[in-house]
């Protein structure tokens, strides 16, 4: 099902970066209205990469209209329709998780969410920095957390993503490890072959992939500053500044109700997400198992039917 008509309220908020030497802006969409009832909880939901987009995320609009839960996307500076800092490309020590924690409190805070209660969803990566941002920062007025296809360290992601790519013909897989040999991976054969024998598999299932996750997809191909300096070039082996990147050691401070979602077959497996489920001490498990990583399009209504549900009980 298509997002094209889907509308929402747009705008952008000042994000103060001392170390960009500009001011910087983030981008974001309101579905549902913030004001209109305050009783009802809004949903700010972080997209995946790093480096994609919230367009990945529109799926999302339906808590709006199906369940009248205010829904608010925005895409991570750096990325969509923020401000770009291509003159920041391979500096490690701007591309953090702290600047991205920075950024959602600078958000929350100038859409007038910091004095009210708010729940909050990540997918992937995005899932990754909340569960970080829940434990370290615990802020007030968050009352619920959603972790949807995100693993609890990076070491445990790229074990299933080599577990998977065993199960490749042999002769796909080869020409994978000929163009990492060569350390290239912006060649077409590499990309085409990615896309049609993992991604196709592993991320996400749907035949031909939805014009939103393509949409997202392609920022990066604009714009890769993000994702090359957090995540490097090689999809089984993480580099840059997210290269060791774990949350295991803190997820016992995470204080509020906690759902985690993830899918078959998918970079977020059963023992990716296992410290989720050991260490938050409220935490509720599900799994979708007509999907790998991207449920909100691969059984999009039983996704949506699940976040709401849980949200929505008291």
């Amino acid at each position: 099902m298509s997002m094209a008509g889907v509308q929402g309220k747009e705008g952008t908020v000042d994000f103060e970066i001392a170390s960009a030497g500009k001011l910087c802006q983030t981008w974001y969409r309101v579905f549902g209205d913030l004001d209109a009832d305050a009783t009802k909880r809004p949903l700010v939901a972080v997209h995946g990469g790093p480096g994609l987009t919230h367009h990945a995320m529109l799926p999302l609009a339906d808590l709006s209209t199906k369940h009248s839960i205010p829904v608010v996307l925005y895409d991570q500076i750096g990325n969509g329709n923020s401000t770009h800092l291509p003159e920041k490309n391979g500096d490690e020590s701007f591309w953090t998780e702290a600047l991205f924690h920075s950024e959602l409190t600078n958000l929350i805070s100038k859409l007038g969410l910091q004095n009210r209660e708010f729940d909050l969803l990540g997918h992937s990566w995005g899932g990754m920095m909340l569960s970080t941002y829940a434990a370290l920062f615990q802020p007030p007025g968050l009352r619920k957390l959603v972790l949807a296809n995100a693993p609890a360290d990076l070491a445990s992601w790229s074990a299933a993503y080599f577990r998977y790519r065993e199960g490749m013909p042999a002769d796909k897989l080869a020409i994978i490890v000929k163009y990492e040999d060569a350390g290239d991976f912006t060649s077409d054969e590499y990309e085409s072959v990615l896309m049609e024998y993992f991604f196709s598999k592993h991320v996400c299932t749907v035949d031909p992939w939805p014009q939103e996750l393509l949409d997202s997809f392609a920022w990066v191909g604009k714009d890769g500053t993000v994702s090359h300096t957090m995540m490097g070039y090689d999809e089984f082996r993480p580099q840059g500044s997210l290269k060791d990147w774990s949350s295991v050691n803190v997820l016992h401070q995470i204080s509020v109700p906690t759902l985690v979602i993830n899918g078959v077959d998918e970079g977020a497996d059963d023992s990716a997400i296992k410290p989720f489920l050991d260490k938050i001490p409220d935490v509720t498990w599900k799994k979708l198992e007509k999907s790998s990583h991207c449920p909100q399009f691969e059984d999009r209504e039983l996704y949506i039917k699940t976040v709401a549900e849980w949200l929505l009980q008291e």
